[in-house]
């Protein structure tokens, strides 16, 4: 026979959806619902003044995966990604190590690098426009240089990709931080008497331990990546040449439904990008058994 329930833990069980609900009321009405919405309007043409979708089954799709704009923009996000995630995920984590330490200024510098976080993202692009700009910019003064960081077709999404790179190192080196507090500094202090420098103790001892770290680190930065969109928004200008290779999937989906009022079609492109990220993700779960050790 089963265990009897008490009327504590009814009572318990009762408080604690009580306090879940406004959470799961929100990720149904604000996540699950415009999903299967999105899903749905991915089958249609949009009507006229956005009345009177017409159903078209899956050609909506064929357009896509004959669409060469599609392409180009689906190159551009994995070029973004391919470099934003290992960099920021890198360089946070170094960062994390040394900033663990006890040193003079340690929790300035970790304000420090975790500032771009609450910047606002229209001053963020506003400085880096300036930075960038090849007439009168400060990275040309310093270099000596006449360089288009973002007016070059083959150079634009890496000098998107550097902005990137340094918003979200103080975010994931806080969670690398977080992780950090968990290694005992028993493992450490052995690995000393026994000799290992500090590059052998990272590899050997920091790196196994905190893996579910990184590997959490990992799977958002990607997510996240792949759906990049307001950088190219606010940096790229409709006139610059470079648009066309910059602009991420979620920037086509912005052009396609706000800009040209196809949303049934913006809605196709999403539904691709989501399928991808489903991939990614997959693949990144499955990888994880081999080098994510869980104590």
């Amino acid at each position: 026979m089963g265990k009897k329930v008490t009327p504590r833990q009814k009572s318990e069980c009762l408080w604690g959806w009580i306090f879940i609900l406004p959470t799961v009321i929100g990720l149904i009405v604000l996540n699950f619902i415009p999903i299967f919405q999105t899903v749905w309007q991915s089958f249609f043409k949009t009507g006229d003044f956005g009345k009177g979708n017409i159903f078209v089954g899956l050609k909506n799709y064929d357009k896509v995966f004959h669409d060469g704009e599609m392409w180009q923009s689906l190159i551009n996000t994995l070029k973004y990604a391919i470099v934003e995630v290992p960099f920021s995920v890198v360089i946070a984590l170094v960062l994390a190590v040394f900033l663990n330490r006890k040193m003079r200024g340690r929790d300035a510098f970790r304000t420090i690098f975790f500032l771009p976080m609450i910047a606002a993202p229209a001053a963020i692009a506003m400085v880096w426009r300036w930075l960038y700009n090849s007439e009168f910019g400060l990275l040309n003064h310093i270099l000596g240089t006449h360089i288009n960081w973002i007016s070059d077709t083959k150079l634009a999404i890496y000098s998107i990709a550097i902005i990137g790179i340094w918003s979200v190192i103080g975010y994931n080196m806080v969670l690398f931080l977080a992780g950090l507090q968990e290694v005992p500094r028993d493992y450490y202090e052995a690995a000393s008497i026994d000799g290992a420098n500090g590059i052998q103790q990272f590899f050997s001892i920091t790196v196994p331990l905190i893996s579910p770290t990184i590997f959490f680190v990992l799977v958002t930065r990607v997510i996240a990546s792949l759906q990049v969109f307001d950088l190219m928004y606010m940096i790229m200008s409709t006139n610059n040449p470079a648009l066309k290779y910059t602009q991420s999937l979620v920037y086509l989906f912005y052009k396609y439904s706000f800009t040209q009022g196809n949303k049934g079609y913006g809605a196709t492109v999403v539904v691709v990008l989501l399928l991808i990220i489903m991939i990614i993700t997959a693949i990144q779960m499955i990888a994880q058994k081999k080098w994510v050790h869980y104590s």
